[in-house]
């Protein structure tokens, strides 16, 4: 754990030598999400120029750090692409970037990705609010002997999603004529989708949409006092609940056709002076 906590401390001196200046809010983009927010002009790089540990390949990831309005007093860093732990990663380096962000002073993070809706009703292309997960992945970033400035042994996530972001998020929907329900998201370990078994299981235990990730950068950003907003993108219906067989190559059509959404909603977010509040 000392090991990870020297790493953390390396990465912000990176950040510091770079000459950026420190990010205000953080937004993760998921699989086909990594839509247009802004040119960060030369405020760009590969995600691994500040990570100790290489990041692999995943269609839909271009896995860079993206600075967007540096030059104001709210410059948001961009994260296009996630680390997952079906990659092999453990919860601490699935979350690394998070604390990154938690310890550059980040205080709000917007997370997307694509998921598979769990309602009879959901088609793919809705976007959906996250107001709670259910982690199944079988990791849990905050195992092990954590720095006691970092946040409780214990945190609460009672309000894991952030009460206030979802009503901004809702209000902003509205104002664009877009519907935005609320769900819940189950994190489960992939790359394997779930089996119709898995699914009957998900949706008697509550799930809305069930996907690979989310959930352990949000208890690594709850356990840091950062804000939490999440959006799923509903990329296809899970197994069981449609005739043809999943592909990835699916989700990443889905996300690109409804990316346009995302994208307006997203810049009128980060406007919102909400996200920025200490």
């Amino acid at each position: 754990m000392d090991g990870m906590v020297e790493e953390l401390e390396s990465a912000v001196a990176r950040w510091d030598e770079s000459g950026w200046p420190r990010p205000r809010v953080m937004v993760v983009s998921g699989s086909g999400l990594a839509v247009d927010l802004g040119d960060p002009g030369r405020h760009s790089r590969p995600m691994g120029d500040f990570l100790p540990f290489g990041t692999g390949h995943v269609d839909g990831h271009p896995h860079t750090f993206d600075l967007l309005a540096a030059d104001t007093d709210r410059p948001v860093l961009y994260q296009r692409g996630r680390l997952h732990s079906y990659q092999g990663y453990d919860g601490h380096e699935t979350a690394f970037s998070i604390r990154l962000a938690a310890l550059l002073g980040v205080k709000t993070v917007i997370l997307s990705n694509a998921a598979g809706g769990l309602r009879q009703e959901s088609r793919p292309g809705d976007l959906m609010l996250i107001r709670d997960h259910i982690n199944l992945i079988g990791l849990n970033p905050l195992r092990g002997e954590l720095p006691e400035g970092w946040g409780p042994r214990f945190p609460d996530l009672t309000a894991a999603y952030d009460l206030e972001l979802r009503r901004v998020a809702r209000d902003e929907a509205a104002r664009l004529g877009m519907e935005l329900d609320e769900g819940i998201y189950a994190a489960v370990a992939g790359p394997s989708y779930e089996t119709p078994a898995e699914v009957s299981m998900l949706r008697a235990m509550g799930a809305d949409l069930v996907g690979m990730s989310t959930a352990l950068e949000v208890i690594a950003a709850r356990h840091m006092g950062l804000r939490c907003l999440g959006f799923s993108l509903v990329a296809n219906l899970a197994s069981g609940m449609v005739a043809e067989p999943l592909v990835h190559t699916e989700v990443l059509a889905a996300a690109e056709e409804a990316s346009g959404r995302l994208r307006e909603l997203l810049v009128r977010l980060l406007e919102r002076p909400e996200l920025y509040a200490d």
